[in-house]
């Protein structure tokens, strides 16, 4: 047996007894054939967001659109409203897009090479839903299998110059039966055993094999470039209601938070670099200060809260009048959600 083949048979033979249980994955040996809408939308929503998060999104996205010819006849504002909480809402309207495309086309496209012309779909989805659902031997690299193969290999470049030899020798290891089943033990041996901190070695079915362990120091791989600094930003949004009603925008199409409805706000233009915070007085007053993280930055958000008499002529802009008592419903992303709950909860 080639080295290979023994390292892949030792996987599937430790998935077949340790494979962990989702709702989107056949378990190992059921002899049921995968459901490629559920496999493309688990991968698309597990991008930068981890399983546990995800579990309730995939459900909720069930009950309402059980198919792929459901999701692409929904209105995009209701699967935006779905996603709100989830993050990366790009994905949420490429969802949309690539749901329509495979609605045209009668079905998902089988290969790797189809699958990436859908929106939204790179090399890591297109190759997982190739492998998981078509049983196409395609080469899934995710950060868990990235890791598992930069130890088992001692790949000793630095990511992100390292991805090409990783992919490399996780190409060598890939089998060409149950591809999808070993690239499913992959992502759950580097998230069970293999894992970033105090990887538990003991236990894992590839120790024989692995020379970043017969190096001694399999923990410290892969080794990783040192991460950009976060820019900083402060921004305000503007809390203004009638009538138990509070103003909300959407948010334009491209960009940060594309297309999802938020309070208005100032742009969070301002740098972080002392007090630039505009002054609250006269019509407005403070309704509290919130923070989020995103990829690229961290944002001090404040909140100026309308106290003028009658109410601002606001209807020119694109908006709408929502009930407060229902704001949960509108699918504020987390940030204006994160504002809104500081403002109600200043009421008691």
């Amino acid at each position: 047996m080639t080295a290979s083949a023994a390292i892949s048979q030792s996987l599937l033979e430790w998935y077949g007894r340790a494979a962990r249980r989702f709702p989107w994955r056949l378990p190992p040996g059921s002899g049921e054939q995968p459901d490629p809408y559920r496999i493309w939308l688990s991968e698309v929503m597990l991008q930068q967001t981890t399983t546990a998060a995800v579990i309730p999104y995939f459900e909720k996205f069930l009950d309402a659109w059980p198919t792929v010819d459901a999701l692409a006849a929904a209105p995009e504002e209701d699967v935006l409203a779905a996603w709100a909480g989830l993050g990366y809402y790009s994905r949420a309207r490429n969802l949309v897009k690539a749901a329509r495309a495979v609605a045209m086309r009668g079905g998902f496209p089988e290969t790797e090479a189809e699958l990436k012309k859908l929106r939204g779909v790179g090399e890591y989805i297109g190759a997982a839903v190739a492998a998981i659902a078509f049983d196409e031997p395609a080469v899934v690299v995710d950060a868990n299998v990235e890791r598992v193969v930069a130890r088992l290999f001692a790949v000793e470049e630095p990511l992100p110059a390292a991805r090409t030899a990783i992919r490399e020798r996780t190409a060598f290891i890939t089998p060409q039966k149950r591809p999808g089943d070993f690239a499913q033990a992959m992502m759950d041996l580097g998230a069970t055993i293999c894992t970033p901190r105090d990887p538990k070695c003991l236990l894992c079915p590839l120790t024989r094999y692995c020379r970043g362990l017969m190096a001694g120091d399999p923990g410290r791989l892969p080794v990783k470039a040192a991460k950009k600094a976060r820019s900083e930003r402060n921004g305000t949004a503007f809390w203004i209601e009638r009538d138990g009603q509070v103003w909300l925008v959407r948010r334009p199409p491209e960009g940060m938070l594309g297309g999802m409805r938020a309070l208005p706000d100032d742009g969070w233009s301002a740098s972080r670099d002392g007090d630039d915070t505009p002054p609250i007085g006269g019509a407005w007053k403070a309704g509290g200060v919130v923070e989020h993280v995103f990829t690229h930055c961290a944002l001090t958000l404040s909140v100026a809260i309308y106290a003028g008499d009658g109410w601002m002529a606001l209807e020119v802009s694109e908006g709408e009048w929502w009930p407060v008592v229902g704001i949960e419903e509108a699918g504020l992303p987390t940030l204006y959600a994160k504002a809104a709950e500081r403002v109600l909860g200043a009421r008691g």
